[in-house]
């Protein structure tokens, strides 16, 4: 039951998230107006706006101008659930799911963002990290190389000194290297997003998951980036690649990996 209720809760999520995909890198209200198409801005009716079954009947189109309706609403709909109900899977009804879910929800939404506009919005990074500080007061974060230093120190402390360390020294560490970046080539190659968005991280995971994502994520968009500027035969000097997009991949898998395991 508790998981069927984690895949609704899932599907609505993901449908707020598209609207925060599309709206909060133009600087819109996530609230006002209602939900209309880009396109006739038609309002979009309520039964047209249910999670998943309204794009299938509908074809994939608007109803007023049969625009199509990108691909990304049913997909977010539908990672956004399968990620909830795994979250409860392994945690059952507990803050350790709920500190998984939202976790997984930010990192959704900054994924999508950045891979269509190349903007990682605040409300998701430095929203993400308050509340990846607060949930470390109630769900423990690994312990890492810090915890080493708080032998005997209150468990929320110490959890909290985690990922405290995990958001500054990782946000940190990735603004040094954009600063060096840009003092070797003249150009920026990371954004203030990125830096945040892994403060986000560092808040949720700690410092030593953090390094294996930005390890990961490093080598995932190495090897995606690669392959599609060969392929789209981009400029690779001037082609700008979504690390935010890459860095959402590796969180998932480094949070739900280690929380899978026993």
């Amino acid at each position: 039951m508790i998981e069927a209720l984690a895949v609704i809760a899932g599907l609505l999520a993901g449908s707020f998230l598209n609207v925060c995909i599309w709206r909060l890198p133009r600087d819109l209200s996530v609230v006002r107006p209602r939900s209309l198409c880009p396109r006739c801005r038609n309002p979009i009716a309520w039964f047209d706006n249910i999670p998943v079954v309204s794009f299938a009947l509908l074809g994939g189109k608007c109803r007023h101008c049969r625009a199509r309706i990108p691909i990304r609403y049913p997909a977010v709909e539908l990672l956004t659930a399968a990620l909830f109900w795994a979250a409860v899977r392994m945690h059952g009804a507990s803050p350790a799911a709920l500190k998984l879910g939202l976790f997984a929800a930010l990192l959704v939404g900054l994924i999508f963002a950045d891979l269509e506009q190349r903007i990682l919005p605040d409300e998701f990074t430095l929203g993400g990290l308050g509340a990846g500080l607060a949930f470390a007061a109630l769900v423990p974060v690994e312990p890492g190389l810090v915890s080493l230093f708080l032998a005997g120190a209150h468990p929320r402390l110490a959890s909290l000194t985690e990922a405290a360390a995990g958001a500054a020294f990782c946000a940190g560490g990735i603004w040094l290297v954009g600063q060096l970046y840009y003092l070797i080539r003249r150009r920026e190659g990371l954004g203030l997003g990125d830096v945040k968005m892994l403060g986000m991280i560092g808040a949720f995971l700690g410092l030593r998951q953090t390094l294996l994502v930005m390890l990961l994520g490093s080598l995932i968009g190495s090897v995606i980036g690669l392959l599609y500027i060969r392929l789209a035969r981009k400029d690779a000097a001037t082609y700008e690649l979504p690390y935010g997009t890459f860095l959402g991949i590796a969180a998932l898998a480094v949070s739900y990996l280690s929380a899978s395991l026993p």
